[in-house]
């Protein structure tokens, strides 16, 4: 039996995570060709797949899906642990791979009698994983370079983003403490989802279908 089809509006990173992403959609039938031209557009229809693109801030996404200017959306997981927006995970699309991690100079961590010092772009993952371990830190918000924290005495230690560590080894840096894996996940309005759920269930299955096929882990 067929289902009306409503036009879903989809809500993707900038960047090459939100081209990969992209192209994700498009091999799985939900293909705009308007979002390759070179134009100023800020939002891309294909009336025939019943599908809505625009770019957003990879910070963004998240928001515009919580509040329901988007269905669905690709948002990194560090997103989704800093902001804790109010969304549907789907899926995780295994793109975009790296660690959150924290990180310093070698025996960064050996002085467990003080308040421990971090800086970090992510203030509220760096909190709820010392409350765990029961840990007294004061977090210093930075917003770029956080390598260079413990570089200049600022920090013992950064919680933050690692992908190759190769600027933390040529600081004399190291990953002292794991804290997740992190990888961009499909995420929906709970509102969206329960209006159009067929539709989103399809996205999200044959998405599904792919990546266990193509992305490697």
């Amino acid at each position: 039996m067929k289902f009306l089809k409503q036009m879903i509006s989809v809500a993707l990173p900038k960047g090459r995570l939100g081209e990969s992403v992209y192209k994700l959609f498009a091999e799985i039938g939900y293909d705009c060709p308007e979002i390759l031209e070179n134009s100023r557009k800020l939002i891309f229809e294909n009336k025939e797949n019943c599908v809505r693109y625009f770019w957003a801030k990879p910070s963004d996404v998240a928001i515009y899906v919580e509040r329901g200017a988007a269905d669905i959306g690709v948002a990194g997981l560090d997103i989704l642990l800093e902001q804790e927006p109010d969304v549907f995970e789907l899926l995780d699309l295994g793109l975009g791979k790296c660690r959150m991690a924290v990180a310093g100079k070698k025996g960064a961590l050996s002085s467990t009698g003080k308040t421990l010092r971090v800086a970090t772009k992510f203030p509220n993952i760096a909190r709820n994983y010392y409350s765990e371990q029961s840990r007294e830190i004061e977090i210093i918000k930075l917003n770029g370079s956080i390598e260079l924290a413990p570089i200049v005495r600022l920090s013992e230690v950064i919680v933050d983003i690692v992908e190759t560590g190769k600027t933390l080894k040529e600081n004399d840096l190291e990953v002292l403490e794991e804290i997740c894996d992190v990888s961009a996940r499909l995420i929906a309005n709970k509102a969206s989802f329960r209006f159009k759920t067929r539709q989103i269930e399809d996205i999200c299955d044959k998405m599904r279908h792919y990546v266990s096929a193509n992305v490697k882990g």
